[in-house]
């Protein structure tokens, strides 16, 4: 599974990266998280309002927080 946190580098977005990695922690799960700050990276992958994620291509969020129990339900 690849996760991608996409983010210039702001509060929220390290914020983000830092609960995806503690919920892929915890659930023990085979996943990759990949950081994301270059612009038309994040734009190719259709976000256009950061903090985003992106699970194995899909847009999970963009422009918001997602909650810890919406991340544990995408990771499955």
């Amino acid at each position: 599974m690849l996760i991608q946190v996409l983010g210039t580098g702001c509060a929220k977005c390290n914020e983000l990266e830092k609960l995806v990695k503690d919920v892929v922690a915890a659930k023990g799960c085979d996943a990759t998280v990949e950081k994301v700050t270059d612009l038309q990276q994040i734009a190719m992958l259709g976000v256009f309002v950061t903090p985003g994620l992106v699970i194995d291509g899909a847009v999970k969020a963009a422009g918001k927080m997602p909650t810890r129990q919406e991340i544990e339900g995408w990771i499955g």
